[in-house]
């Protein structure tokens, strides 16, 4: 692979988990809209994402999940031992009609990424992320757990040494516990303390093979820049992985009603620059991310990274024009920029940098060292 490739699907497009859910707002679909207007898709980079077959998906999910799943799709609703047994049609994974079809393309995408970088490469998968996916239960949103997938598909391949970095404000409990005590992956996770899940506390490393560093609410770009130097690039350079995968999550920034961090996008597009050239396999998945200026925007930022392409101070009208054209039924923590709708970069957030912080840093720091 000589160029970075980009995965996405239609399907994402006008699919919705519900009018009052987190999950109403376009995201996917913006960041296709805004590559494509800022002429950021070169031919033969964009790629239609399959969609997974269910024995496929029983890599990681039960068999009595994925029917559980699709049955809920086709008759648009469950009974009360299937919502208990597999958590389907709660509100946080509500019944709506795309739900077995709109993730089995999510995975699908990360399944054919990872067969991808069998030789090699870059591959950008926004639909991805969802790593609070169970075996046999949909958890936070996530009905499949594309992340975990495609790193099977990856040790599949034969890989030792895979290096999974997870900033997303929640913390990846789906994923940690699909690879805990697995020497093969190394999972790196940056989240809001005392956040929903409440897990990965600073104390658990998972068997032996997790970081996990519960940042403190409010944590800015200076924060997050000493978390970055000084543990993550750090932890994974000692590591020397054949592939790296980062979920890419975009509730960190300030703008997200679901997180409390304090976050601009540089601090995602800084990360994986400095990630990129640390193996020959990268893979970028999406994850969380609830307003729909600060995802489409982040996640449009991501792929400009990938490329090497500049990021304009100010975007072009037809660019513009697709933040215009955004709506949204929930309210953002404060005033809402108005350079959301005619820029891709934030304004610098540094914050402050508490003590207790430094201290968390230098300690994992430490433990970690046996990765050398």
């Amino acid at each position: 692979m000589e160029q970075p490739l980009f995965i996405g699907s239609e399907i994402y497009r006008g699919s919705s988990y519900g009018a009052k859910h987190p999950l109403s707002i376009p995201r996917v679909p913006t960041v296709i809209d805004l590559c494509r207007a800022m002429g950021w898709f070169a031919p033969r980079q964009y790629r239609s994402s399959p969609r997974a077959k269910p024995r496929a998906l029983e890599l990681f999910h039960t068999a009595e999940y994925i029917r559980a799943l699709q049955r809920a799709e086709r008759e648009g609703g469950v009974n009360s031992a299937t919502r208990d047994r597999h958590q389907l049609g709660t509100f946080s994974n509500p019944i709506y009609p795309e739900m077995f079809r709109r993730p089995a393309t999510a995975a699908g995408g990360s399944m054919l990424a990872a067969d991808l970088l069998s030789r090699g490469g870059v591959v950008y998968n926004p639909g991805g992320g969802t790593h609070h996916g169970f075996p046999d239960h949909a958890s936070g949103f996530c009905y499949l757990n594309d992340p975990v997938l495609a790193i099977k598909v990856l040790l599949r391949q034969g890989l030792s040494r895979i290096a999974y970095v997870d900033i997303d404000a929640h913390h990846c409990d789906g994923v940690a516990a699909a690879f805990a005590g697995e020497p093969r992956v190394l999972m790196i996770s940056t989240h809001e303390a005392d956040r929903w899940p409440f897990t990965g506390k600073f104390e658990d490393d998972a068997g032996g093979n997790a970081i996990n560093l519960p940042l403190p609410r409010g944590t800015g770009d200076d924060g997050f820049a000493l978390v970055r130097d000084d543990l993550i690039l750090p932890a994974v350079q000692a590591m020397r992985p054949e592939a790296i995968v980062l979920q890419c999550g975009a509730d960190a920034v300030a703008e997200d009603p679901l997180a409390r961090l304090e976050l601009s996008n540089n601090a995602h597009w800084a990360l994986l620059a400095a990630l990129m050239p640390m193996a020959p396999r990268l893979l970028v998945l999406g994850g969380g991310g609830y307003n729909p200026w600060t995802v489409g925007r982040l996640w449009a930022g991501v792929w400009a990274t990938l490329n090497g392409y500049e990021i304009p101070d100010r975007l072009p009208e037809v660019a513009e024009a697709v933040l215009a054209g955004l709506t949204w039924s929930r309210r953002s923590r404060g005033p809402m920029p108005s350079q959301l709708c005619t820029t891709l970069r934030d304004a610098p957030r540094p914050g402050l940098v508490s003590e207790a912080l430094r201290r968390q840093v230098a300690e994992l720091a430490a433990r970690r060292r046996v990765w050398a």
